[in-house]
C-alpha cells in the first residue's frame, strides 16, 4: 500500500496523542505509522517538530471546515450550535479521545507551537460567540458564554479520561448544551 503524506497525519496525531511531543520518539512513530525513517522523512523533511505542526495544521482544518465555519456561516445559529455539539461529542469519542491541542497546550511543547495552539482555541471561542450572538445574546455574554463552554469541553475530556468515564463527559456536554439553547 502506498500512503500520500495526508494518510500519515492521522497516524501521527494518534501517536502524539497516546504518547505526547517529548515520549513519541521516532521509534514510537514508526511503529506507529508503519514507514520507515526514511519514509517519514521524505514527508516531513524537518523531522518530528513538522510531523506535530503538519498534525495541528490538519485538526485546524478539520475543525475549521465541521465546527468554525458552520458556527459563523450558518443561517440558522442554533442548528450551527447543535451541530457543534455533534461533532464535539464524535471527535472527541465522547470524551475518551485526547484533545492534542489542549494536550499540547499543558506540556512543556506549548511553547513550541503556541501560535498553532492559540489561534485554535481563539477561533473556536470567536466562532461560537459569533453564533451566540446571532442567537440573541448580547456581546459580553456570547464572548464569557463561548470562553466558558470551550473550557468546559477540555476540563470534560480531561476529567472524562482520568476517570475513565464516557458518561462525565456526557454530562458536562449536556450542561453546557444547556447553556447555548435560547
Amino acid at each position: 500500500m502506498v500512503m500520500e503524506r495526508a494518510d500519515v497525519l492521522p497516524l501521527l496525531g494518534e501517536a502524539f496523542r497516546e504518547h505526547g511531543f517529548e515520549g513519541a520518539s521516532l521509534s514510537v512513530i514508526t511503529k506507529q505509522t508503519g514507514l520507515g525513517r526514511g519514509s517519514l522523512y521524505h514527508f516531513f523533511p524537518g523531522g518530528k517538530a513538522e510531523m506535530a505542526a503538519a498534525v495541528l495544521k490538519d485538526i485546524e482544518a478539520w475543525f475549521e471546515r465541521e465546527i468554525f465555519a458552520p458556527l459563523c456561516s450558518e443561517t440558522d445559529a442554533q442548528a450551527a450550535i447543535k451541530a457543534m455539539w455533534e461533532a464535539v461529542s464524535a471527535y472527541f469519542q465522547s470524551g475518551q479521545r485526547v484533545c492534542l491541542v489542549g494536550a499540547f497546550a499543558l506540556s512543556d511543547t506549548r511553547d513550541r507551537f503556541a501560535s498553532a495552539v492559540n489561534a485554535y482555541f481563539e477561533r473556536w471561542i470567536e466562532a461560537l460567540a459569533d453564533a451566540l450572538r446571532r442567537l440573541g445574546h448580547d456581546g459580553q455574554r456570547a464572548d464569557a458564554l463561548a470562553e466558558q463552554v470551550v473550557a468546559g469541553i477540555q476540563g470534560a475530556i480531561t476529567l472524562a479520561r482520568a476517570r475513565r468515564d464516557a458518561g462525565l463527559f456526557e454530562r458536562v456536554v449536556a450542561g453546557l448544551r444547556a447553556m447555548t439553547e435560547k
